[in-house]
């Protein structure tokens, strides 16, 4: 899955035109750069690439989704959908900001449920914010269908799922706003690094300006450039947007390697009794990072893991007790801590994540096992991969 295993040439070469101008941040310092935009020339191509309007770099994931909230005008007491099955980036973005994450169940896509959503709806709700977790899609057309009837923002987190696509459309294309992300473990890396995307000219001059200090970028002298309104800083450098300049360029043959031993797995273990896959919304296709399969029972599920593990197969999740991913493990959002205090308003809006029943996402979280797919896999491994994990699950079911 991660584009650092294929590290090559190119990468180098790219962070060398950087190291060799010395100019290692995105902006100003024109005349020693010879030539080199690194961020500039990244931006370009994600938008060629992803077949959107308008790209904005920031320095992760997290920053992307928290600029695009902010972008679109997210505030205090504002309400943002999102599922219980995610990264703990997702809320991060949201109470950074003031506003009030709403945990809403998944369903069999493992992304958020259509229904759960129209039942969360307040008039307080601002965004619907689906993750798109590891590498497939939400059903879009049911939540655009609950956005336009609603007049509420879509905002896709596709930070697990770059190259996906959605009826012959990127992921993170789709909606209002979309975001990147290209920390290392992702299927292009910058090591660290994300991207906003969207259509809507504005959002994307709210973008580049919030996530530096509020600079509005006009004129060439960067002294002298205005602050219309609050910013943080976001940036990307130019040596993280080096490396993924390099990336991008070889996505299309990442992705083509993730379905070729992708395909090898999953046809191995798909006549075993008892594997149910997870759904792909009509008209999706994955990016083929992760192999997601749904067991009969959650002890059948830690069973499986276990006894993979223990086979030598490395890389397969059990999501349902881990503590980045899903929300039975979030005891910082569910107990309200923080370093500083949260603001009364926002303390007295956040649930009771102790009371709820999120059963629905249980149903599937618990007894789902994700294989992460690699790049650097030779044709014999993944073979060898595929009887064992064949093996180990046949034996168990």
């Amino acid at each position: 899955m991660p584009g650092f295993e294929l590290f090559g040439e190119n990468e180098k070469k790219q962070v060398q035109d950087v190291l060799d101008s010395g100019v290692l941040m995105r902006y100003g310092f024109d005349g020693m750069r010879n030539g080199h935009w690194k961020a500039k020339e990244l931006e370009k191509a994600l938008a060629e690439r992803m077949q959107t309007g308008y790209v904005h770099l920031t320095s992760s994931g997290t920053s992307a989704l928290t600029v695009a909230l902010a972008s679109a005008g997210v505030g205090a007491g504002d309400e943002v959908i999102m599922p219980t099955f995610t990264f703990v980036a997702s809320f991060e973005s949201i109470l950074a900001l003031g506003a009030v994450p709403v945990l809403v169940d998944v369903d069999d896509t493992l992304t958020l449920s259509p229904s759960a959503v129209q039942k969360a709806l307040t008039d307080k709700t601002k965004v619907i914010m689906p993750v798109h977790m590891c590498g497939s899609m939400a059903n879009l057309k049911a939540l655009q269908e609950i956005c336009k009837a609603n007049a509420i923002l879509l905002l896709e987190d596709a930070c697990q799922a770059i190259g996906a696509t959605y009826n012959g459309q990127a992921v993170g294309s789709i909606g209002d706003l979309g975001c990147l992300s290209f920390d290392y473990v992702k299927t292009i890396t910058c090591g660290e690094g994300g991207a906003l995307l969207t259509n809507k000219e504005a959002y994307y001059q709210n973008a580049h300006m919030y996530s530096d200090h509020g600079h509005d970028h006009i004129g060439s002298d960067r002294g002298a450039e205005a602050h219309p309104f609050l910013g943080y800083n976001y940036r990307i450098s130019e040596l993280n947007a080096a490396v993924g300049l390099a990336q991008v360029a070889r996505l299309d043959d990442f992705l083509t390697i993730q379905e070729r031993n992708y395909t090898t797995l999953r046809e191995a273990i798909a006549p075993i009794d008892g594997i149910q896959f997870r759904t792909v919304p009509e008209g999706g296709a994955e990016n083929y990072s992760f192999l997601n399969f749904f067991l009969p029972s959650e002890a059948k599920a830690a069973e499986a893991q276990n006894a993979l593990s223990e086979a030598g197969i490395d890389g397969c999740f059990y999501w349902y007790n881990n503590n980045w991913h899903y929300y039975r493990k979030w005891e910082h959002l569910i107990n309200k801590t923080a370093l500083g205090r949260l603001p009364k308003d926002v303390l007295e809006a956040l649930p009771d994540y102790n009371k709820s029943d999120f059963s629905a996402s249980d149903h599937w979280v618990g007894r789902n096992l994700s294989c992460l797919i690699k790049l650097s896999w030779t044709e014999s491994e993944v073979q060898a991969r595929a009887k064992k994990m064949a093996d180990v699950l046949g034996a168990i079911l």
